[in-house]
């Protein structure tokens, strides 16, 4: 398996001295959410990428998931394509449809009810700016003709597409235009039914998945024991989405001791997963050391063969 890690918001200094500990830890890869307008504080995510690129140097940068809908495709497409290449070649582009906060969609001016279709015909616009000079399109909401996006991204023809989401219409997309998949949110046996429904949709658009990535964001919490551990995991996830998460800990939480947290991590391995996204959950001030403990005590027991 391959591991990421998703930080929290923090002041800038404390951002990118946490983000340098992630390469160092050895982490594959360093993540962060997106949102317009949210619950709680957030910065722009491909604004906060770029700020990683010149700090890091192996480490791969990706958005999980990006709101693709809230903007303009050509837009966002130009800034993943400077974001690749001030990386180097390192940007995930993981994107999604979002929804569950209504007013940023009326923010955006964005109609709610468009937001999949939007979606579903941005990430073939990103595709063909990314890819073609000139390049044209025709579709329902975008339409240019003989028009280029320069420099185009290091990865070509693009940055791997990650989609991200659980209803079937994300499941779908995913096999239809992913090169990967992001889940959340769910259990291991609704994530190995989600990547059969994945491939059957592969299967009727004619899509080989070879290479495809299916990953898991996951919400992780290590301590000396598991109610230590799920006490840090509610107070915190109840707070930044506004709900209460009581609940769903034990349905949803990487939580407990190294040894309870790789157990569920292997869990989700047995179901498919090939890349998981640790959001180490807790008080910020803890999150560093919640990041070097699962380098420490985690991740070491999917990566000694």
């Amino acid at each position: 398996m391959q591991f990421g890690a998703q930080l929290s918001l923090h002041p800038p200094a404390d951002q990118f001295d946490l983000v340098r500990r992630v390469e160092a830890l050895g982490f594959d890869s360093v993540w962060c959410g997106d949102h317009v307008s949210f619950h709680t504080p957030i910065y722009e995510s491909l604004t906060l990428l770029a700020s990683y690129a010149s700090i890091t140097r192996r480490i791969k940068l990706g958005t999980a998931v990006y709101l693709l809908a809230l903007r303009a495709p050509a837009t966002a497409a130009k800034a993943a394509a400077t974001l690749d290449m001030l990386s180097g070649g390192r940007l995930i582009f993981g994107v999604g449809v979002g929804g569950e906060n209504p007013k940023e969609f009326a923010l955006c001016g964005v109609p709610h009810r468009e937001r999949g279709a939007r979606v579903t015909e941005g990430i073939e616009v990103v595709r063909t700016l990314w890819r073609d000079s000139p390049a044209s399109f025709k579709g329902r909401f975008t339409q240019f003709e003989d028009v280029s996006i320069d420099p185009k991204p290091v990865q070509q023809p693009g940055p791997p597409i990650w989609i991200g989401g659980r209803s079937d219409a994300a499941l779908a997309r995913a096999g239809r235009q992913g090169d990967g998949w992001v889940s959340y949110v769910v259990q291991p046996e609704r994530y190995a039914q989600s990547l059969d429904k994945i491939r059957a949709a592969a299967a009727d658009a004619g899509r080989s998945l070879e290479g495809f990535a299916a990953a898991h964001l996951a919400f992780v919490t290590v301590g000396r024991d598991w109610e230590t551990a799920k006490a840090a995991w509610v107070q915190t996830l109840s707070k930044r989405y506004a709900q209460d998460f009581e609940p769903l800990a034990r349905k949803y939480g990487i939580i407990g001791t190294p040894e309870q947290c790789a157990e569920q991590i292997d869990r989700f391995r047995a179901a498919g997963c090939t890349y998981m996204l640790m959001n180490a959950i807790g008080d910020p001030c803890d999150e560093r050391a919640q990041l070097e403990a699962i380098a420490a005590d985690v991740l070491p027991r999917f990566r000694s063969g």
